[in-house]
């Protein structure tokens, strides 16, 4: 008997260290998102509406973007803001030299980057604060930080295809608002976002991968211009290099905050 109730206080405790590790451990919505050190910087890069007039379309769309990445699995503190009128502490001045000094520093350490600006533009660049940045600026400025490292870029902004041959490299993603020789459309003075913005915050909510996530924002635009009665839409430019093809699928978002 003094064996069998030996034995049995054993199998007691074993089911009881077992329960308390099964606890400890992460499940697997717990798990670490592959994102979670990524070094991130989401810029607005005007203040100005079409007409003129002031506008927080592109703030908006700043703040609520950072908010929902770091929902979908991107640590809030390795997400830096800038903004041409910064209206809190989570947003920096916007200067070309200060975004590029903060992606160094932030994606020292990281495995992947994410850069996402939503301003004007031209076909010489995308708008920050009075001057243009151009393609091959931003080029460098991503070359030099982030280098081979998996990234994600993402322009907001008319004309914003013209960066898609200076980005263009075969360890990125490239997602912009328009054609090289087409606007887009959202940024005046009583618009919330532009709608290629808008767009990404509904897509981005549910996607379950950047690959997932571009083709839905693309579809989400053109039935929002379909609807808003655009002659000329603005079609929004997708690429994706070689190596990073076959691993965004991979690269999974967080399951979604519950509302």
């Amino acid at each position: 008997m003094a064996g069998q109730r030996a034995g049995l206080i054993v199998q007691i405790c074993a089911l009881a260290m077992g329960l308390a590790l099964s606890l400890a451990l992460p499940t697997r919505a717990e798990a670490a998102s592959p994102f979670d050190a990524w070094a991130v910087v989401v810029v607005a890069g005007d203040w100005r509406g079409a007409g003129g007039g002031p506008t927080k379309a592109f703030d908006n769309a700043r703040r609520d973007i950072a908010a929902r990445l770091s929902d979908r699995g991107f640590d809030a503190g390795r997400i830096s803001q800038f903004s041409v009128k910064p209206d809190s502490a989570l947003a920096r001045p916007a200067t070309a030299k200060a975004i590029y000094e903060t992606l160094s520093a932030e994606s020292a350490q990281a495995p992947g980057c994410m850069v996402y600006f939503t301003s004007h533009g031209d076909p010489q660049g995308v708008v920050v604060g009075d001057l243009i940045l151009p393609p091959n600026i931003l080029g460098l400025m991503i070359d030099r930080s982030c280098g081979d490292k998996p990234t994600v870029v993402v322009v907001s902004a008319c004309f914003s295809g013209v960066f898609v041959p200076a980005l263009a490299k075969p360890n990125r993603m490239i997602l912009t608002a328009a054609r090289p020789d087409r606007t887009s459309f959202g940024c005046g003075e009583a618009d919330t976002y532009p709608y290629f913005d808008d767009c990404f915050l509904q897509v981005l909510k549910d996607a379950a991968h950047f690959a997932a996530l571009a083709p839905g924002v693309q579809a989400c635009v053109a039935a929002r211009e379909i609807h808003e009665g655009v002659r000329l839409p603005s079609e929004p430019q997708i690429w994706i290099g070689p190596q990073l093809r076959p691993l965004l699928p991979l690269l999974t978002f967080a399951a979604p905050a519950s509302p």
